[in-house]
């Protein structure tokens, strides 16, 4: 007989779930029921995959060829297509070996964590931000040190917040950035980011530059990427994001040389290798057409954060650090909390499901101290999509009780 007071789950499983996959599963539910649901919740490109993309996989298919394993790090001449891939866009050398590419940048970030950080190193990352970051340090045995990030330094990193997280904690192994960034959608500007690269370099703390939304950027808005200032940098990048290839799974790192080969025995035992298909599809991403499509797409993400953020006042939503990239909205609701009644923004982003049919992800995702009157808007949706989530709330708004 089997003795359940010895069956147990890990510790390290004990991180919380991404909320906005829950809601995404929602979404999909009441939809199936028939009811018409505007989402503005998921970071997922409208368009999908550019159309050489689609059409090499389709030929690929018909074509019979075998799709079997490939090497651990992606096959040579993926590799080597993402390397002049920083040639082109930023006029920076890599090395093909350099290149690892993953199942999608989730698995770039996994990797490279178990490769660069042993248990109880601190590493430090911006409150906002991602929360995959801080669940992933937490699951394999991180400390994580999370910097309060307001909208006065746009929710960004600065070396004096990082100054004073090593007074407070002790010395930092690693700091993560993301520029832009989810889910404020905040650059950070070139000479801030060259500061932190210096800072970084000058303390031995390894940067790690999350840059899969490179590409999505607003008006004058420049991201950099961190081996222009850092070769010891890791650089996580996807296709999901600029080239619409969310289900695709395929994403990458670069890394600096004591890196490659222990990413590349971790990789063969933990997944084998990314998958074929998309990775043979993927280079397709990389022809003129590809690119003109992507930045195409790029350019109605720009109209589209145009046509949101003056909206946002009306709902009682205010945006303090602009979004210069990407595709979200981080707003503070405190003002349509108080008019809603509502506690938080957990319970305020249920309500306005409930009765609005509008899904929109709630701050404490991304922020598990002061994200309860904060909520992200992403608007990666189609025109109409945004168009008639956008009414539907202004309907809403209009529906409560006046302030």
């Amino acid at each position: 007989m089997r003795n359940d007071a010895a069956v147990k789950t890990s510790l390290r499983s004990v991180v919380p779930p991404f909320a906005v996959m829950d809601i995404l599963a929602e979404v999909e539910r009441r939809r199936a029921a028939g009811d018409r649901v505007w989402s503005l919740c998921a970071g997922e490109p409208d368009g999908g995959a550019p159309t050489d993309v689609r059409e090499r996989a389709a030929a690929l298919l018909a074509s019979g060829e075998r799709l079997g394993y490939t090497a651990a790090l992606g096959t040579a001449e993926l590799r080597a297509t993402i390397a002049a891939h920083y040639e082109r866009s930023y006029g920076v050398h890599v090395d093909r070996e350099a290149v690892a590419v993953t199942t999608g940048s989730s698995g770039a970030f996994v990797l490279a964590f178990l490769a660069a950080l042993d248990p109880g190193d601190r590493v430090a990352i911006a409150r906002p931000g991602y929360p995959a970051y801080r669940n992933i340090l937490a699951a394999l045995g991180a400390d994580v040190i999370e910097l309060a990030c307001g909208p006065e330094v746009r929710h960004q990193p600065t070396p004096a917040l990082l100054d004073a997280a090593i007074a407070e904690h002790g010395p930092l192994t690693a700091l993560v950035v993301a520029s832009p960034a989810n889910p404020t959608g905040t650059v950070i500007e070139p000479a801030a980011f060259a500061e932190l690269a210096a800072w970084c370099t000058e303390r031995g703390v390894r940067l790690v530059s999350d840059e899969i939304y490179h590409g999505l950027l607003h008006g004058s808005a420049r991201a950099t990427c961190a081996w222009e200032h850092d070769r010891s940098a890791i650089v996580v990048s996807s296709f999901s994001k600029f080239w619409g290839m969310t289900g695709w799974r395929l994403g990458w790192a670069l890394l600096p040389p004591e890196l490659i080969a222990p990413v590349d025995a971790l990789a063969g035992n933990l997944a084998l290798c990314p998958p074929a298909l998309a990775q043979s599809a993927a280079l397709a991403a990389f022809t003129e057409r590809s690119y003109d499509e992507a930045t195409a797409a790029a350019a109605r993400c720009t109209e589209h954060r145009d046509l949101v953020v003056p909206r946002l006042a009306g709902l009682g939503l205010n945006a303090p650090a602009p979004a210069d990239g990407a595709f979200y909205v981080y707003a503070d609701a405190t003002a349509l909390l108080e008019r809603a009644g509502a506690s938080d923004s957990v319970e305020l982003c249920r309500r306005i499901l409930d009765e609005a049919n509008v899904a929109l992800t709630p701050g404490t995702d991304f922020d598990a101290v002061d994200g309860g009157s904060w909520v992200r808007l992403s608007y990666a949706a189609s025109r109409d999509e945004l168009d008639g989530a956008l009414s539907a709330l202004e309907a809403w708004v209009a529906a409560l009780p006046s302030p």
